[in-house]
């Protein structure tokens, strides 16, 4: 069979179906595996998972090549640079998991600082005695301020959620702008890191993983956060200094981490799994069936354009 349009993941819903019905033929088969690798000549399109980095060693045994679709909001595991220059477009799917990724990184949030892990653990454990003045105490939010560490469309969802907490959210500067930020519920500040972080009890991370902010935030960074600022990170784990963070735990320097997202993801560093204060979450920032099923579907459409159609 020759193959036009492969896929490493059936997806969710029933669009990748519809877009294989619209232009056969479509096969399914593991990255890297002995099938994928054998339909590269001739496929057309290329379907794969944020986890599932090309190169443009790849793109040269694909030469009909004509679109990459990735379902992810980044495209820093793709070779963007080979592919302008080779005339491939790539579609991705970061219009629709604005809102289910800002949810995760507000559960995140939450999770930390009532220490929601703890009190389950508690009433599973079988040992609670009940109420009691000073069990399972957390850290209050409201008033507070948190820093959002990227102003695209989670930043400024995010941003709309903590302040319906009553946080004050404020922006990284990043670009130099001096200019505020308009989030949709209001109007927030943007600070340079050395100004915005000394005033953070939240500090949250919403950009995407370039040559800039890879490696940003290293222990001189996060020292600039007043000793027990919570840290969450829903976005790339090459931003975060993981070991910098893990000794902080350690230390007592931060209140907590809420991860979504790890540096050589899956494979975890294990000293994670014995650092205190931790939530630790699978890559679940866009997992809810709504949010897949638009990601396949924006997904499918966006090849489909490109390959000369529509879907119906």
């Amino acid at each position: 069979m020759t193959v036009r349009i492969l896929s490493t993941s059936a997806l969710v819903g029933p669009s990748l179906q519809r877009l294989g019905a619209r232009f056969p033929e479509l096969s399914i088969a593991p990255f890297r595996s002995i099938a994928w690798k054998m339909s590269l000549a001739n496929a057309e399109a290329l379907v794969g998972l944020p986890s599932e980095a090309l190169s443009e060693a790849d793109l040269d045994y694909a030469p009909k090549l004509k679109v990459i679709g990735t379902c992810s909001a980044g495209v820093g595991h793709l070779p963007v640079e080979a592919c302008a220059r080779r005339g491939i477009a790539i579609v991705d799917t970061a219009a629709v998991l604005t809102d289910a990724t800002a949810d995760l990184a507000l559960t995140l949030l939450l999770a930390l600082t009532r220490r929601l892990k703890e009190g389950e653990a508690l009433v599973r454990s079988g040992t609670w005695k009940g109420w009691a003045m000073d069990q399972v105490l957390g850290t209050g939010v409201a008033g507070k301020v948190c820093a959002i560490l990227g102003t695209g469309g989670v930043g400024k969802a995010f941003a709309r959620r903590v302040w319906a907490l009553g946080m004050k959210p404020v922006f990284w500067d990043r670009e130099n702008r001096g200019t505020p930020v308009d989030f949709g519920a209001g109007i927030a500040r943007r600070l340079p890191l050395a100004d915005l972080l000394p005033r953070a009890a939240v500090l949250s991370v919403h950009c995407p993983l370039t040559a800039e902010t890879r490696g940003l935030l290293t222990r001189p960074i996060l020292q600039l956060l007043p000793p027990g600022a919570f840290l969450i990170n829903t976005a790339r784990g090459g931003i975060l200094d993981e070991d910098a963070a893990i000794q902080m735990l350690h230390q007592g320097l931060l209140g907590g981490a809420g991860l979504d997202v790890y540096e050589d993801e899956p494979n975890i560093n294990p000293a994670w799994l014995k650092a205190p204060r931790t939530v630790l979450l699978p890559h679940l920032g866009s997992a809810t069936q709504d949010t897949r099923e638009a990601m396949s579907r924006v997904l499918c459409d966006g090849i489909a354009a490109t390959l000369g159609g529509k879907l119906g």
